[in-house]
């Protein structure tokens, strides 16, 4: 394996590596109107050792200063420069591809109405103003006359863009259909995916870590699609977090551009340094867990259960990227996957 691909080790706390974290929020800091325990008090600590935070969010609903208040509430605080969302994204996205006295019909939260009024488009109100493009972002209260609206701008010549493609968004229920979802449905009546600003687009990170001038700076998701994929293709390194939408079974069986760097539990993980992974006859060690693959199945036994799923991501992708077939239902049930 490169080292592109495989988990990395660190002798110091991630926290001290890196400058800046960009920090993913659902699944990561809350789920829902409540935050995750662990969030908290690591964003105290990791800010106390002189890291500085950057929220990133694919969510386009709600304003920056919205978010930052949201998170202030939840025992985080934020301020507004501090966030950068998806609608933020898709405005900078939408201002390379038009003009800039173009008119936009949005179709959206407030976080994006005021994203692409500061701009500076012109906004329109339906598809019969022939707008010179259209932008769709995710909101709960989203109609299917709204949906139909974009369809029509769209078939009226508009530019189809997209703040995000999230498929699936994570609260409090559950997982619920995210922008991507909706996105879909408009194509299938428009006959194509349009563009996106937000992850997993690399363009995204690149802004985000801008707003803290970061030199090194360090992405911390739930998802490896958009998150990790994503800060993994900006060149930015990446911590995968076991508490929102992607779990052991997904690390293990992620494809090499997207597999994290590290993996921790939580966002606790910032304040610890990384255990690396060796190979010792046969086994991937790391600390007292250890993992192999014999004949496709993957096995895993010693340690706690967050170094078993370091163990097992690390002798599922050897195995993998040596040309293996691993027995996907055969994964180990006791702790990891």
């Amino acid at each position: 394996m490169t080292e592109a691909s495989m988990l990395l080790g660190t002798e110091i706390p991630l926290q001290e590596q890196h400058d800046v974290a960009l920090v993913d929020l659902d699944g990561v800091t809350y789920r829902g109107p409540e935050a995750i325990p662990s969030a908290p008090p690591a964003l105290a600590a990791a800010r106390a050792a002189g890291m500085r935070v950057v929220f990133v969010t694919n969510n386009a609903n709600r304003a920056p200063e919205t978010v930052a208040d949201h998170l202030t509430e939840l025992g985080m605080p934020t301020t507004r420069d501090e966030v950068m969302t998806a609608a933020q994204a898709g405005a900078a996205l939408l201002a390379t591809l038009v003009p800039a006295d173009a008119t936009v019909l949005v179709v959206g939260g407030d976080g994006l109405v005021e994203a692409v009024r500061e701009a500076g488009f012109t906004m329109v109100a339906s598809a019969d103003d022939k707008p010179d493009a259209v932008i769709q972002g995710f909101n709960p209260d989203l109609r299917w006359r709204d949906l139909a609206e974009v369809a029509y701008a769209v078939q009226g010549g508009a530019l189809h863009v997209a703040t995000n493609l999230d498929l699936t968004i994570p609260n409090e229920r559950g997982i619920a259909p995210g922008n991507g979802s909706l996105v879909r449905a408009v194509a299938q009546a428009t006959g194509a995916i349009p563009p996106a600003a937000g992850k997993p687009e690399k363009a995204m990170f690149h802004l985000a870590a801008a707003k803290a001038d970061a030199k090194k700076p360090m992405m911390i998701g739930d998802r490896l699609d958009t998150d990790i994929h994503g800060a993994r293709d900006a060149g930015y390194e990446a911590l995968l977090v076991l508490t929102g939408v992607d779990g052991p079974r997904e690390a293990i069986l992620a494809a090499p551009e997207s597999r994290p760097t590290y993996i921790g539990e939580d966002m606790g993980a910032l304040a610890e340094p990384q255990p690396s992974a060796s190979l010792e006859d046969g086994w991937w060690l790391v600390r007292e867990a250890r993992a192999r693959v014999v004949d496709g199945v993957l096995e895993t036994d010693g340690g706690s259960r967050i170094d078993r799923v370091r163990a097992a991501c690390a002798a599922a992708w050897h195995f993998i990227d040596e040309g293996g077939e691993l027995d996907i239902e055969a994964l180990p049930a006791h702790g990891v996957a």
